[in-house]
């Protein structure tokens, strides 16, 4: 970390540690100045967050969609950190209880599925807090690469980013060393808390900042940041339920994320980041919109069609359940339906002659099922 790129900074502080420098930024909140062209971005992100509200509230079942916009952020937030997991991977080794996928970054994908879920669960009885973040860390982590870097407890050891294998001398960014860092933690924890004139989603982009600046964990810091995002939106009740994820944007636009993320660090660029941060709010709301949409009008098709034949009750609720859960096996199914897995097969078989879900193994035996027309509006690009 070069001196120089700090030397007009007013966004932090520089401390010396083990022989180089680390930056300790300021507590929020900064002194951000409200240009015409934030303005409108926030207008727009605030419009198009109402509109995605707007349709949270129509859900006749909101799982149908919170269960796999969830599994589409923890694949694109873990992408963003280097897994290669695809959507499908994760499916099919969540269905398959950790047997099917070739890819060893599932594992990794899925923890982040159960420490999101953790999350809003717990929000029900605590509070965002350092409390909180930990146990979110120690879910995140568990099991996986970095379980031994201390999950679910802040560092207790400098860090530092940049190229792999590089030294601290030779970093891009070294955060705070361990005591600044707590009390930065704190700063940040009380600032959640207190009273602010500023917009919750400009709120939402100095947050996201300070945390990823402070850099509290030896391992997966971004991951955790960008759930958080999705908990805050919860939690300041900007959305009923958890239906945006900034994790795309920042995937598509990853170079841009990360420069814009330093350059606050190095020359306090406030006002580009938050029009940035607002940007994608605006985006990842529309394309929300448009999923949410597909998703629902296919989920109507599908009843229509099976409530016009006189279907089962059962046969019905495997067809919501495919939403939530678009890869299945009949042992998995018959638990959640609660029936036997010869009934479970009987209704699946139903559902493989309509053409709706399709195997996907090629086995006799421990076969997994897929819902194609679901997983390819879940993929489907951007837009």
């Amino acid at each position: 970390m070069q001196l120089a790129d700090f030397s007009t900074n007013t966004t932090g502080r520089l401390v010396p540690t083990q022989g180089c420098w680390a930056f300790v930024p300021n507590p929020l909140p900064p002194p951000l100045s409200l240009s015409w062209e934030l303005v409108e971005q926030l207008s727009k992100a605030d419009r198009g967050l109402s509109e995605l509200a707007g349709v949270a509230r129509t859900l006749p079942n909101p799982h149908l969609l919170i269960e796999p916009f969830i599994r589409r952020e923890a694949v694109l937030s873990s992408r963003i950190e280097g897994t290669q997991a695809s959507l499908s991977d994760l499916l099919f080794y969540e269905a398959s209880g950790g047997l099917t996928s070739p890819v060893s970054d599932a594992k990794e994908v899925l923890n982040y599925v159960w420490a999101l879920e953790y999350g809003l669960k717990r929000l029900q009885e605590l509070p965002i807090s350092l409390r909180l973040v930990k146990e979110i860390h120690g879910c995140l982590m568990e099991g996986v690469r970095g379980e031994n870097l201390t999950p679910g407890e802040f560092r207790r050891v400098q860090n530092w980013i940049g190229p792999p294998g590089c030294t601290i001398v030779d970093a891009t960014y070294v955060p705070p060393p361990e005591p600044e860092m707590k009390e930065a933690l704190w700063e940040l924890e009380k600032y959640l808390h207190a009273p602010s004139n500023f917009p919750p989603l400009i709120r939402l982009a100095l947050f996201h900042y300070q945390f990823e600046a402070i850099h509290p964990f030896l391992d997966g810091n971004g991951r955790i940041g960008r759930l958080l995002l999705t908990l805050l939106l919860c939690a300041e009740e900007l959305l009923p339920q958890p239906l945006l994820y900034l994790s795309a944007y920042f995937e598509r636009h990853r170079r841009e994320y990360y420069r814009l993320l330093l350059a606050v660090s190095q020359s306090g660029e406030w006002s580009e980041w938050v029009i940035f941060f607002l940007t994608g709010v605006a985006e990842q709301s529309r394309d929300a919109i448009s999923r949410s949409r597909r998703l629902l009008d296919l989920w109507q098709e599908y009843r229509h069609q099976f409530q016009s034949a006189g279907a089962s009750g059962k046969l019905l609720q495997l067809v919501d359940d495919l939403f939530a859960y678009p890869a299945i096996t009949v042992g998995g199914s018959a638990t959640r339906l609660d029936v036997t897995p010869r009934s479970a097969k009987k209704n699946i078989d139903k559902l493989v002659n309509e053409n709706i879900l399709v195997e996907a193994t090629g086995r006799q035996r421990n076969r997994l099922f897929v819902a194609p027309e679901i997983i390819k509006i879940l993929e489907s690009p951007e837009g």
